[in-house]
């Protein structure tokens, strides 16, 4: 008996067909004789049907002549048969996802006239689907050389030909992201609509319908890959199946089953396309469907309702036997209920006959969609995250640093996996190091492009969820990368998985930094920074004892590539969960609030530059040279391990080694804690470059010891630099934040010099690459302990304890007098190090004002002092002055500009009372 897939590919294909077919028609009898006119998706939606239709009958002919039959048992005179419906299929395959796709997109621009993020996501993901499908059209068309090779039988000779199972499997990640957006998009917006329980429920349903096709296209994907295994083996010779090794590459039997799951996900794809438009004829029909049995209809309550349109009864069960189904349709369906002025509300919540939101209704939607800060992705954000106190802080900093844990995961199973495929595909040091660098490119790119521009925008949440949408897309680039062996397809998908986790950490790391009390910050930072390395930690023991632990052929890789799916729609969740998620948010303008509370400090200029903008400029510096330094280090210590113990194996110490990389970063968090953050990144420097010079110096366990404390003294240095250097930046903290950032990308630049140095002076000299690194990035700390400005700048404030130290002051030292106490409570411990001043009231205002342009000013002061606990002297200064810049001079004889206050009648900032109002002249 024969063996045989035909006739189930025929019979699924036809069977989807068919009922594509009648989907398509029932929308053209919708749009033609309900609703009376026809719109641009519609013909798109007709045109991807006759794709449809050439494509499923190319696999129906195929099937004719052998498609589903071993190579042996295809006729003679069927194999050009085969050859021209394989080709005919392959081209007509992209060209109707292509065209399906841009109907969707289509119909949703034209029902969202006001959202204008949505409409900006759907050019773009409109852009993908009509640039990829072309050139993948296009690549199908020209899969051989010369074109008439891929339908003639036999083969010209000379001629060449790309796999076409191959390239199939290749264009996956393209579709399944497209098919991804175009279900998330509406998401958001369908979630948050006020209408009845059953008819979101039956909205949602309609338009996650898409859902169908990602799994149906996943399905493919698996008979995709069994068909690709056999051409992949055959290249390594590692087939482990005796039957292809006898018939060779079984093309008309292994691609049959992909080929039907093809069919499946083009016809699906337009029933799901066709869903929505047919509403109208549901209300027509079989209103109780959409509609509860309880609901009744709010038309007569509605000012604008046709009079001429009776409301109708209709019996349960006898919803086909409804009058006003066969009536004439009204002005509202001859309009489509969408081109008007409601959009893409008024088309999903209000029905041709029943409309259950009314316009006043829509109007109070728009105006909570313009009131949040994410466009039409309502935020939910109302509070402040820079005045939660450290336990309200608690939940959203827990969230965020999931997205620690996770880039740290994927960092570590990015690193693993980039040498394995370097041992499998066989890619030489150089060009592994161009992986290292296309990640870390990511980096300098993605902060100052995409990052910058949505944080600055949309906000902190906006940022997280746009870098693991893209962190999602580049894992999922993986997988032609694995099915070609193309070095070049994994350096773009290293490249976007790192402007993906630079996009997260533009975002997440200010926002651990801002998240609560000012002065913790380093300590946040550094605790979710801990669990950041906890994931590089996990990763490479995932990687090397489970993933990659057979993983020697092009083949074995390819299986890998299910993992990596599995992280990228894990990615898509999260994304999606954080939109649900409620997390406090900062604006520009709370920001300049914050970092006005040490106005003076942070006007203050060094040379010719405010302080800011030089600790800003040094800290970017430092951030370069440090993470080049730890990825110099990072990268040739298991060489260094093996050189001081041959006989062991270097990979455990490793471990050892990012295992104690997170212990150090959890002991940071409690230093910052106690001691103040200047004099911990000087500590830190200095003990990380005589680390580095002891391992180039010692041997055996020694070395090994050496190598341990630089990972050890290294792992607090990223959140210090990162907290100081934007400290104080007001409403450019977000553009620091995106500079600090890029400044990641010094991870692509000295581990290539250091291997320069290794070739020519031996691994263990090499390290001198990062002693210079740190050396450099040491004159940031140096800066910060040797300049009053910047001292005076970055100190934190820490409130809370100064308030309990005095506290226990006054009671123990209940007779001394105020200005002792004052100077006690202000400078205590080594040297101001363990201490946290507290700035007084009047420090943070100039004890004396003198306005240079003339402008009307009055100043009054006052001076009280109380005994007891809280005994303190304060200056209160009230003070009036004009609308016009002015240039004010404090006590200390530093000057600085003052801007204009905002036209409010009192403010309360810091407790000081100040009149805003132009002083009257006498």
């Amino acid at each position: 008996m024969v063996e045989t897939r035909g006739p189930v590919t025929l019979a699924v294909t036809v069977t989807m067909l068919v009922l594509a077919s009648l989907f398509v028609l029932f929308r053209f009898v919708t749009r033609i004789w309900i609703v009376r006119k026809v719109y641009l998706d519609d013909w798109f939606i007709l045109a991807a049907w006759a794709m449809a239709v050439g494509f499923s009958a190319s696999i129906c002919a195929g099937t004719a002549t052998g498609l589903g039959l071993h190579e042996g048992d295809i006729g003679v005179g069927d194999h050009g048969h085969l050859r021209k419906a394989g080709y005919t299929l392959s081209v007509l395959y992209n060209p109707a996802l292509m065209l399906t796709k841009t109907s969707i997109l289509v119909f949703f621009l034209s029902l969202s006239k006001d959202e204008l993020l949505f409409r900006r996501l759907n050019y773009l993901t409109l852009f993908v689907v009509n640039v990829a499908g072309g050139a993948l059209t296009f690549l199908n068309i020209f899969q051989c050389r010369p074109t008439r090779a891929a339908f003639t039988y036999p083969e010209p000779a000379n001629s060449s030909c790309i796999n076409i199972v191959t390239l199939y499997l290749s264009s996956a990640p393209v579709n399944i992201i497209t098919d991804l957006a175009i279900l998330l998009l509406p998401m958001p917006l369908l979630t948050s609509m006020r209408l009845p329980k059953k008819q979101k429920i039956i909205l949602v349903a309609t338009f996650s319908a898409g859902a169908f096709v990602a799994v149906v296209d996943v399905v493919r994907l698996a008979y995709l890959q069994d068909a690709a295994f056999a051409p992949l083996s055959a290249q390594t010779g590692q087939t482990g199946n005796t039957k292809q090794e006898e018939r060779g590459y079984d093309f008309a039997w292994n691609a049959a089953l992909s080929f039907m799951w093809s069919a499946v996900e083009v016809n699906l794809g337009l029933i799901c396309a066709c869903v929505p438009s047919l509403k109208p004829l549901f209300l027509r029909f079989l209103p109780r469907f959409i509609k509860d049995a309880t609901e009744t209809s709010l038309r007569d309550s509605m000012d604008d309702a046709p009079p001429t349109v009776a409301k109708q009864s209709v019996p349960p069960g006898n919803e086909l036997t409804n009058p006003a189904a066969f009536r004439a349709a009204d002005p509202k369906e001859k309009n489509g209920a969408y081109g008007g002025e409601g959009g893409f509300l008024d088309f999903l919540s209000s029905p041709e006959d029943d409309a259950f939101m009314s316009r006043t209704a829509t109007n109070a939607t728009k105006v909570c969609t313009a009131r949040s800060n994410f466009d039409f992705y309502t935020m939910h954000s109302t509070k402040n995250m820079l005045k939660l106190s450290n336990r309200e802080s608690v939940r959203p900093v827990a969230i965020v640093t999931i997205l620690f844990f996770l880039w740290g995961f994927a960092y570590g199973l990015l690193d693993d996996l980039n040498s394995q495929f370097q041992r499998v595909v066989g890619t030489t040091p150089g060009q592994g190091q161009g992986l290292h660098a296309a990640y870390y490119g990511g980096y300098f790119v993605g902060p100052l492009t995409l990052g910058r521009f949505v944080i600055k925008k949309y906000g902190f949440k906006a940022s997280m969820i746009t870098g693991l949408a893209v962190y999602g897309c580049g894992t999922l680039v993986f997988w032609p990368s694995s099915v070609l062996g193309s070095y070049v397809a994994f350096i773009i998908s290293n490249f976007i998985v790192g402007v993906g986790l630079s996009c997260l950490e533009i975002a997440a790391n200010p926002y651990i930094a801002l998240c609560g009390p000012l002065e913790y910050a380093e300590v946040r930072l550094n605790l979710s920074q801990g669990f950041q390395a906890i994931g590089t930690i996990l990763s490479p023991l995932l990687a090397s004892r489970v993933l990659f632990k057979t993983v020697n052929s092009a083949p074995s890789l390819l299986k890998v590539q299910w993992t990596y799916l599995g992280i990228a729609l894990f990615g898509w969740a999260l994304a999606l969960a954080f939109y649900y998620v409620n997390l406090p948010e900062a604006s520009d303008e709370e920001l300049d609030e914050q970092a006005d509370k040490n106005f003076v400090a942070n006007q203050t200029k060094v040379g010719p530059l405010r302080v800011i903008w030089v600790t800003l400029a040094l800290g970017v510096s430092s951030q370069f040279f440090y993470v080049g330094a730890q990825e110099a280090v990072g990268n040739n210590f298991g060489g260094l391990f093996a050189l001081a113990t041959p006989s062991r194996s270097s990979s455990d110490y490793v471990t050892i080694g990012h295992t104690v990389f997170a212990v150090g970063r959890f002991l940071s968090a409690f230093l910052n804690y106690v001691l103040q953050p200047r004099w911990i990144l000087l500590v830190l420097y200095l003990a990380a470059i005589i680390s580095c010079v002891l391992a180039m110096n010692l041997s055996g366990d020694a070395l090994i010891a050496a190598g341990q404390l630089i990972y050890l003294t290294e792992s607090g240095i990223f959140a210090v630099i990162y907290c100081i250097g934007i400290r104080g930046l007001g409403i450019h903290t977000k553009t620091g934040s995106a500079f600090m950032t890029a400044a990641i990308s010094g991870g692509a630049i000295f581990p290539v010099i250091q291997a320069s140095v290794e070739r020519s002076r031996g691994i263990r000299y090499s390290f001198c690459v990062a002693v210079a690194a740190f050396a450099v990035g040491t004159v940031f700390a140096i800066y910060l302990n040797l300049v009053p400005a910047a001292k005076k700048q970055v100190d934190p404030v820490h409130e809370d304890r100064t308030a309990r130290r005095n506290k226990r002051l006054a009671k123990h030292h209940p007779n001394e007098s105020d200005s002792l106490a004052s100077a006690q409570r202000n400078q205590f411990g080594l040297l101001g190090i363990i201490a946290r001043r507290r700035r007084t009231k009047a420090e943070n205002i100039p004890t004396s004002l003198h306005v240079e342009d003339g402008s009307p000013a009055r100043r009054e002061t006052s001076t009280s002092s109380t005994n007891g606990a809280d005994s303190m002297e304060r200056e209160q200064i009230n003070f009036v002055r004009s609308p016009s810049p002015a240039r004010v001079q404090g006590s200390s004889g530093v000057t600085a500009d003052l801007k204009p206050w905002p036209p409010s009648p009192v403010d309360e900032r810091q407790g000081l009372k100040h009149d805003l109002a132009p002083w009257p002249e006498d």
